[in-house]
């Protein structure tokens, strides 16, 4: 064995380009989105093998990560590090009187992706070929060019650089108070790019039962790969119901923060293309776990930001699957991956595949 020596946690406040807003601003539920806070972790053992890790945090939540994430990181040392599930749970448990769920275990996420890290390292493989990738490249798609915040012209223009750069899919933000007008943002953006190419559409849970199946049904004509969270991520019947309804496939999943939420929309046939998050589920070891259950009632998956790490998922799971391309935290890392004819690679790089930038040092808070 050769044991943990030494953990580090840090949380760095990464600033958008400019300010985001989505269909939850709108609806005066949450302020634009200008940084995105990332807890990374990098572990060391006493002959010298490291491993690096990372989990987020978006508009509030980053300094209570980084808290939690301090409390948990004396409990790794002098551990083996190749017993990545049996720690997930000796974290967890430590937790556990704040919860199994939310910051507790996206705390947790950076130490596991830390660990998966060190693992592949060991066996100079990508985490996607450690876990017996199917697949070295899965279809992407950008959902940075089309937030609600930017103009119809702006959107149109960022169509274009997504698909010139190689891009395979674009998703629209809607969810506006307005219905009509994001049937008129849909309409246009189809125009402009003609039938070939895929398109998502994310209304970020702010419609009821009602007003999702009626949008549903006007956005039919447009052949979308999916309609993603039209209602309330924790609707699980509701998300079934439109399932059943619509022939749109619908997608949800990224809010949900176990296992067991997770398995919900899938024991309810809620979705055809499942949504899990690394970090928000608590890691590459939950994740798995979804996975396999999502395998098994044969669902599509498209796993939530961070591409960093989605894509050593995507490759690894044994049917269609898509990786969301937001390029937020690239100026954080050194490394970038790489995109060709509509397809995102698996980095040939050992491990993750990342390493923290100089840039990002600027960045640090000490919370």
């Amino acid at each position: 064995m050769d044991p943990i020596k030494n953990v580090q946690v840090e949380l760095y406040r990464v600033p958008l380009a400019k300010p985001l807003s989505d269909a939850k601003v709108l609806t005066g539920r949450q302020k634009p989105l200008a940084a995105v806070d990332l807890l990374t972790a990098t572990i060391e053992t006493v002959n010298g093998s490291r491993g690096f890790g990372f989990s987020y945090s978006l508009r509030a939540g980053g300094s209570a990560l980084l808290a939690h994430a301090r409390d948990l990181a004396e409990a790794l040392i002098g551990e083996d590090p190749n017993d990545i599930g049996r720690l997930w749970e000796k974290l967890a448990w430590l937790g556990a009187s704040v919860s199994r769920t939310g910051v507790s275990v996206q705390s947790i996420a950076a130490f596991d992706v830390a660990l998966w890290d060190m693992k592949a390292k060991s066996a100079n493989v990508s985490i996607g070929k450690l876990l017996g990738a199917y697949r070295n490249s899965v279809p992407c798609y950008n959902t940075s060019g089309g937030y609600l915040s930017a103009p119809l012209s702006e959107v149109l223009s960022n169509v274009e650089r997504s698909l010139e750069r190689g891009l395979g899919g674009i998703k629209l933000k809607v969810g506006q108070p307005d219905l009509k007008k994001d049937i008129e943002r849909v309409a246009a953006v189809r125009k402009h790019v003609g039938d070939g190419v895929p398109m998502m559409v994310d209304a970020n849970q702010q419609w009821d039962f009602t007003t999702a199946l009626r949008a549903g049904r006007m956005l039919e004509p447009y052949q979308l790969v999916w309609l993603e969270e039209p209602t309330h991520a924790y609707d699980y019947r509701g998300h079934a119901e439109l399932s059943a309804r619509l022939d749109t496939p619908i997608a949800t999943g990224e809010m949900l923060s176990s296992v067991a939420e997770c398995c919900e929309l899938i024991n309810h046939r809620s979705v055809t293309f499942l949504q899990p998050d690394v970090p928000r589920v608590g890691g590459i070891t939950p994740f798995l776990k979804i996975a396999n259950s999502a395998d098994l009632n044969r669902l599509k998956l498209a796993p939530h930001f961070v591409m960093e790490i989605h894509i050593h998922m995507g490759c690894a799971y044994p049917h269609e699957a898509w990786v969301e391309h937001i390029e937020w935290l690239e100026p954080a890392f050194n490394e970038r991956l790489e995109i060709k004819d509509g397809q995102m690679m698996l980095p040939e790089r050992p491990g993750l595949g990342f390493s923290l930038s100089e840039q990002a040092k600027r960045w640090r808070v000490d919370a």
